[in-house]
């Protein structure tokens, strides 16, 4: 599992902690940008968490343009259009994205038009299109899970066509990521649940794939331990800001781990249950976690028997006969989905979801196979075997 050679690229400041917004201007104006829009969503405004950014902002004097704060759940070309349009109309110079994935995802491809020009954003999407660097971008995550502060993707849905149109490149990293628990203090229990299982499994994907490298071992352990330390604090605490703060700190650092060393067959069955029934990603993700683990097993168990010391610590570590390591690891994260679901009913099967029938299994497993992040599943999945997880994963 050791790559000779590999790559690692982070050039996203992040700048975290108790009054990391109130940094915002600073950048920004450090940028050459005056006049930003924000980009988020009819949740995040009714939280009450645009109120510091624009506190942050105006105490410097520098003026909140224009807010778009009907960024859907699942963001379409449509929106970014419509946004793109905004920006050109309020003239803005910048774009900061307050919210989750969907925000985040759309900040980015907006940042695509402005730049680029035009209004088919369509037509820039795959990998490498992008030749220049883009405006002054800046991202706020509300959520703890996805970690696409920074990473080089962005996923729209194309409506007309139905599908969802995948962007990379490096031009879509923001400038800066502004980590701070207040973000995340309102975070109802079931979503702190899936996206802190989504950081999980961006981490534990990373140290058992194909692409793993030193650099992003490093960030994908750190993460985990954060994650085992402070999740059901948290749970149990939800106020509990340096708990908070930790757990955003492992979704971006799972977010550095994933998006250099890939990620594997959970994110492709959670994919592909994702566009057939409409599951939340971060639920997809903990659903799936220890029946792939279990699937991976004998291709990952120097390093999934690694992981225990930082999912259960040292003594639990040490007690534990190394050829037993990696087994106790898939027993603790099957622990970890228990107490979730004792205290929010997070589902730890498909059938406890009320959402997936037996009948859509053959369709999640054959769209699972065209997913691009099985090519680095350390093991070859083959569409029985993906079917076999998957029965696994029903009850």
């Amino acid at each position: 599992m050791t790559n000779k050679y590999y790559e690692f690229f982070c050039p996203v400041k992040v700048i975290a902690g108790k009054a990391a917004l109130e940094h915002i201007p600073y950048e920004l104006t450090g940028m050459g940008a005056k006049r930003p829009m924000i980009v988020t969503d009819k949740g995040v405004r009714a939280a009450g968490l645009l109120e510091p950014v624009i506190a942050a902002c105006e105490e410097r004097g520098l003026e909140i343009t224009t807010i778009y704060d009907d960024v859907p759940p699942d963001s379409s070309t449509t929106v970014v259009r419509d946004i793109a349009g905004i920006y050109r109309q309020e003239k803005c110079d910048s774009i900061i994205a307050v919210g989750g994935g969907s925000a985040i995802d759309t900040g980015k491809a907006v940042n695509i038009l402005v730049s680029e020009g035009g209004d088919n954003i369509a037509k820039y999407s795959g990998a490498g299109v992008l030749k220049h660097p883009l405006k002054p971008f800046f991202v706020v995550p509300t959520t703890a899970g996805t970690g696409s502060e920074v990473t080089s993707v962005a996923v729209i849905t194309d409506e007309a066509k139905g599908v969802k149109l995948p962007f990379t490149s490096s031009f879509l990293l923001p400038n800066a990521a502004i980590i701070d628990p207040r973000m995340t203090l309102t975070l109802p229990p079931h979503i702190t649940a899936a996206t802190a299982m989504d950081a999980m499994t961006h981490a534990t994907e990373a140290f058992t794939c194909m692409a793993k490298n030193p650099l992003s071992d490093a960030y994908a352990t750190a993460a985990i331990k954060k994650i085992s330390h402070s999740l059901l604090s948290v749970m149990d605490n939800p106020k509990d800001s340096d708990g908070r703060l930790e757990l955003a700190q492992a979704s971006t650092m799972a977010g550095i781990a994933f998006s250099n060393s890939m990620v594997g067959l959970v994110h492709a069955l959670g994919h592909a249950t994702g566009a057939i029934c409409h599951l939340p990603h971060g639920l997809c993700m903990s659903l799936y976690l220890p029946y792939v683990l279990e699937y991976n097993l004998e291709s990952i168990r120097d390093p999934l028997g690694e992981l225990l010391l930082y999912l259960e610590g040292p003594e639990v570590f040490a007690a534990t006969p190394a050829s037993r390591r990696a087994e106790a690891s898939i027993s603790a994260i099957r622990k970890l989905r228990d107490a979730l679901y004792k205290r929010c009913q997070l589902p730890r099967t498909l059938k406890e979801t009320g959402k997936v029938t037996e009948a859509q299994l053959d369709s999640i497993a054959e769209m699972a196979l065209d997913d691009g992040s099985i090519m680095f599943n350390p093991k070859e999945v083959s569409l029985e075997d993906a079917r076999a997880v998957l029965r696994r994963a029903w009850a």
